[in-house]
């Protein structure tokens, strides 16, 4: 009996730790949570507080974590970020600073600090005029009387050791950048400073330095010309979002206000944690909570996320609606497989220049129909088209036989496509100067898939041979 009476404390002993060490879990875990809301506050309040400080302000982690009460390590992450998306930038000798967000639209200018990069130069004087823009540069390869009516204000003067030309581009408002390595003098230097005007050194040559912005320049063009999420982002479109405590009549309720089929699933810091549709929903238990219906992990896109990587996704997944989050994965906007597909019909409608290494071998071929009605695309091998064999490339003759394709579907059918899949067959080397022929033709095509095969000859006989899989981008 006595062994009885203490089993039974014992139990209760048990018992009692057990649901205290629980309730101390419990603490710990809101604990964390709240730290976590707490961090998560202070995240958003320095980045507010960044972008409220005056163009050129300098900012240190210590500063902002001494201003505004939190953690250094808090502070580091939120410049970083701050970083990221332009709003701060670390400068040589300077630190960080706030600078003007540059706009989609001035892409393709570049600012000095960035021709510093460029170049690989270092900065003499002028620190303090890196973030302007640079509108041109004009190479100092004449005398300087005629030197001078080619220079205006926000240019690039590239010149050797001429400390004259250095003044005289200096006090018309053009910052310079001196080849060779060469420095200048002191009297340069400081009316660098006082205009903040860049005086730069570079160790290359005029001709280099010059092809190295030129090369920048296209690719910052490049780059402009790339539509990207955020260009077909709506910004007075509502997202319609559900917390993962939600109830699946909250669901019905929106699908009754919307008539929208997918939304996303966020927590309590509007982090895109699942996506739930209406197959989620539609046999569900009545009461269940939207956490145990919904997709976790669900894929996302960044605003710097090119259209046709989102086209891609969607139609590799069939899904068709995306969230689109930022670097901390909030939701900030959503697109539709019919924003994408209005995105790519406009890129088609748009007239392209060859600047991509793609669209320049591309444009050596020109189309002509055979016998049959179907299409021929004829060219030949250029130098710029070789290994180091001195052969074409086979990777080369790959991105060929996929133009061809895409060209004889788009013939045939209008419509966007992704490729899927791609054996490709080398018979026979081709070298410099060769002529090629490439001919596409369908094998098989549905409303979604095509199939294509695709051969070069060279002298009637043929040299390579492709068959190609790929789907279509529709709203279905």
């Amino acid at each position: 009996m006595i062994l009885l009476c203490f089993s039974f404390i014992i139990i209760v002993i048990i018992k009692k730790l057990q649901v205290l060490g629980y309730k101390q879990c419990r603490c710990e875990v809101n604990r964390l949570s709240t730290k976590n809301a707490l961090e998560t506050t202070k995240h958003e309040q320095i980045l507010n507080y960044i972008t409220e400080l005056k163009l050129g302000s300098k900012i240190s982690v210590r500063k902002i974590a001494k201003n505004l009460s939190v953690s250094e390590g808090t502070a580091y992450r939120a410049i970083k970020e701050a970083e990221s998306i332009g709003l701060v930038s670390t400068k040589e000798r300077i630190g960080t600073v706030r600078v003007e967000k540059k706009l989609r639209q001035n892409i393709d200018n570049l600012t000095f600090e960035e021709v510093v990069r460029i170049v690989e130069g270092v900065v003499l004087g002028g620190v303090g005029g890196l973030n302007k823009t640079l509108n041109k540069f004009v190479i100092g390869a004449m005398q300087q009387d005629a030197m001078m009516r080619y220079i205006e204000p926000g240019s690039l003067l590239i010149v050797g050791n001429r400390n004259k030309a250095h003044i005289c581009a200096l006090q018309s408002g053009a910052a310079v950048l001196i080849t060779g390595g060469f420095s200048t003098s002191e009297e340069v230097k400081a009316l660098a400073d006082k205009l903040r005007l860049p005086i730069i050194s570079s160790t290359y040559d005029t001709f280099t330095v010059a092809s190295m912005i030129n090369r920048a320049l296209y690719d910052r063009l490049i780059k402009k010309k790339i539509m990207i999420v955020e260009d077909i982002m709506k910004p007075d479109r509502h997202v319609y979002t559900l917390k993962a405590s939600a109830l699946s009549k909250e669901w019905n309720k929106l699908v009754e206000e919307t008539h929208h089929s997918r939304y996303p699933v966020v927590d309590e810091w509007n982090r895109v944690i699942g996506i739930v549709t209406t197959k989620d929903v539609v046999r569900a238990p009545e009461g269940s909570t939207i956490e145990k219906l919904m997709t976790r992990n669900p894929l996302t896109v960044n605003r710097n996320t090119s259209v046709a990587s989102a086209a891609h996704m969607m139609v590799w997944e069939g899904i068709e609606l995306l969230p689109v989050v930022d670097g901390s994965r909030k939701i900030v906007g959503v697109i539709s497989r019919q924003d994408v597909l209005k995105a790519m019909q406009h890129i088609q409608k748009e007239q392209h220049s060859s600047e991509t290494f793609e669209m320049q071998m591309w444009g050596g071929f020109t189309e002509s129909r055979n016998e049959s009605g179907g299409l021929v695309f004829q060219g030949s091998i250029t130098p710029q088209m070789t290994n180091y064999l001195g052969t074409v490339s086979e990777g080369l003759l790959m991105t060929l036989m996929n133009q061809a394709a895409f060209r004889v579907v788009q013939d045939y059918k209008k419509g966007d496509l992704v490729l899927d899949n791609i054996s490709s067959y080398f018979i026979r080397p081709l070298q410099i100067e060769n002529v090629i022929e490439i001919h596409p033709t369908i094998i098989d095509i549905t409303r979604k898939f095509v199939k294509i095969d695709v051969n070069i000859y060279c002298n009637d006989t043929v040299a390579a041979r492709a068959m190609l899989t790929a789907q279509f981008i529709d709203q279905s």
